[in-house]
């Protein structure tokens, strides 16, 4: 499995290595499906994290690797979640709504702590992680994202922005460049998705005409 270390092009200047590129292409495929509604972004995203937990466990970075084993996790417990069918729209489609006021302030809350807990195991074992505070960010964001990805909640849209405006600038920083581009892309369809959750939150919070089937 070496060869996902290795590179594969360089573009603009930057080392493109296979584990960056099949991973996150494979990730930014399984958001596209999340926009869509689709169960199988989870499937996608489990994939992604097989990839670069297999790159990262061969290039001896543990943290990177464990990292990618919890969202593994939350990716098949989100599968579980949306194949309950307890989410299902009239349609069939898996229901998306706003978070209350209750859940965001847990998300924020979990999101905080869950940095300065994962930034403080970084910090005090600097070889699992290579950037600890930005890095602690975002794999808890990610998670987070995740986490309301898999109830529903658009808030995950807003939650995935949030990890853009970290992950952009420190993947190229650390010459993940085909991570940053990545993220880029993140960006625009994280946009995307957030207007097609919107209009769909606000269809099925719309009450039915008089007289029209339930």
């Amino acid at each position: 499995m070496n060869w996902l270390n290795s590179e594969a092009f360089t573009l603009f200047d930057q080392h493109i290595k296979w584990s960056d590129m099949i991973g996150n292409v494979i990730g930014l495929l399984g958001l596209a499906l999340g926009w869509r509604r689709s169960i199988w972004t989870w499937p996608v995203q489990f994939a992604s994290g097989l990839v670069l937990l297999a790159a990262f466990a061969t290039a001896h970075l543990s943290g990177s690797a464990g990292k990618q084993l919890v969202v593994m996790v939350v990716a098949a417990w989100g599968f579980w979640q949306w194949n309950r069918g307890r989410q299902q729209s009239q349609d069939g489609s898996i229901a998306v709504r706003f978070a209350t006021w209750r859940e965001r302030g847990a998300l924020v809350a979990a999101a905080a702590v869950g940095t300065l807990a994962v930034g403080g195991l970084f910090t005090a074992f600097p070889t699992l992680s290579w950037d600890p505070w930005p890095d602690a960010y975002i794999f808890v964001g990610t998670v987070v994202a995740m986490y309301a990805q898999a109830r529903g909640m658009v808030e995950f849209w807003f939650a995935w922005l949030l990890v853009d405006l970290v992950g952009v600038p420190l993947n190229f920083a650390n010459g993940f460049a085909f991570s940053g581009f990545v993220y880029v892309l993140y960006g625009a369809l994280v946009l995307w998705g957030l207007r097609d959750w919107w209009l769909r939150s606000r269809d099925a919070a719309r009450p039915l005409p008089e007289g029209a089937p339930a």
